[in-house]
């Protein structure tokens, strides 16, 4: 793994070993980032179930202002510390589940980045806690990588969905 572009192109990532691990393809970030591009000047940054930050990190790389990097897991959090060393960037990171997260975030995010486990069923649960919270500034985006074909939660319209063999990768805002 490696971030692709911006101020860090080039740098080799630490990831995960085995077969339950599923980062993200190179392939999917170049199209996500592609289309991120716009908004990520300046732009806080939410990556909810972060991993190895690889997604935050890009961003970051890219000219996002900030980053608050969460995972539940302390084995996660282990690796996105080694990838974090030498980014002289404001970030930040939580160990919580996604829901607490959410309900301890402080400010709007102009990104928040949901790419949870493929066979949990989180998008209606992590939009409904983004909207009640008001998470998203204005034309803040939530975009959210599946295996599954996602229902548009309520409040919210899907305004770009892309295709990668079994990956989905959603594009959502709140309506107005």
């Amino acid at each position: 793994m490696r971030i692709i572009a911006g101020k860090y192109r080039g740098r080799t990532l630490a990831s995960f070993k085995g077969e339950g691990i599923r980062p993200t393809s190179d392939r999917v970030k170049e199209s996500l980032f592609q289309i991120l591009m716009p908004r990520l000047a300046g732009a806080r940054v939410l990556d909810l179930f972060c991993g190895s930050g690889a997604l935050g990190i890009e961003c970051l790389s890219r000219g996002a202002s900030e980053a608050h990097f969460n995972d539940v897991s302390r084995e996660s959090l282990a690796l996105l510390r080694k990838n974090l060393a030498g980014v002289n960037e404001r970030y930040s990171v939580t160990c919580r589940d996604f829901r607490s997260c959410l309900l301890s975030a402080e400010g709007k995010f102009g990104v928040i980045l949901s790419d949870p486990p493929y066979k949990e069923d989180f998008l209606p649960e992590i939009c409904s806690l983004a909207a009640r919270r008001g998470l998203l500034g204005g034309d803040g985006i939530l975009v959210h990588e599946s295996e599954r074909e996602e229902e548009t939660p309520a409040g919210f319209d899907c305004f770009d969905v892309r295709r990668y063999g079994r990956t989905k990768v959603y594009f959502l805002r709140e309506k107005a």
